[in-house]
């Protein structure tokens, strides 16, 4: 199999159901949530060499797999009708998650600077990026009918990645840099 087709060489790419202008915002919406995967394995390749988050390792292996569906129903050029790959079920898994990471990691008051162990910072990437990805998704919802589970799940996803990086920290005995002209913006939580 050869991996170039020369299809795309005057400027277009297929969606399932056509085809589309390479800067089409649909297709700025799934290629910012491919570029997110890509970014999600680095960090979790980096999780996995510190040999003590074997959990979050495969916590980040899972959310590819949904960034692939997410990927997926967002690149129906008519949406309408379809069956899609993304549930409520995964948003519902990433709110425990994100619990739980929220445990983790000591509590905060003010906003924190991104960074702290090379594990952290990668992951916080992944938070930006995801905030990207759905802005194009907000966007193209604008625009044409797009699976709300799939914005519904990009939401509680880069929640995931700042109570995972916040969590990824602690446990490495490495602590959170608060910005420091920040204000108290978080409340403190109860015991």
């Amino acid at each position: 199999m050869k991996l170039y087709t020369r299809t795309g060489d005057s400027g277009l790419t297929s969606v399932k159901g056509g085809r589309v202008s390479k800067d089409d915002i649909r297709v700025e919406a799934y290629g910012t949530i491919d570029e997110l995967n890509a970014y999600v394995g680095q960090a979790a390749a980096a999780a996995a060499a510190t040999g003590q988050m074997d959990e979050l390792v495969q916590e980040l292996v899972e959310i590819q797999q949904e960034l692939f569906d997410c990927g997926s129903d967002l690149a129906f050029a008519d949406p309408e009708g379809r069956e899609f790959k993304m549930t409520d079920e995964p948003s519902t898994r990433l709110e425990h998650w994100i619990d739980a990471h929220t445990e983790a990691a000591p509590a905060i008051t003010r906003f924190i600077l991104p960074g702290g162990s090379e594990v952290s910072a990668l992951l916080h990437v992944c938070r930006t990026v995801c905030r990207r990805g759905e802005r194009r998704i907000v966007t193209l919802a604008a625009e044409v009918a797009v699976n709300k589970e799939v914005q519904k799940y990009i939401n509680r996803l880069s929640d995931y990645f700042f109570a995972a990086a916040r969590s990824a920290n602690a446990k490495l005995g490495q602590q959170d840099t608060e910005y420091v002209r920040s204000a108290e913006v978080f409340r403190k939580r109860d015991k």
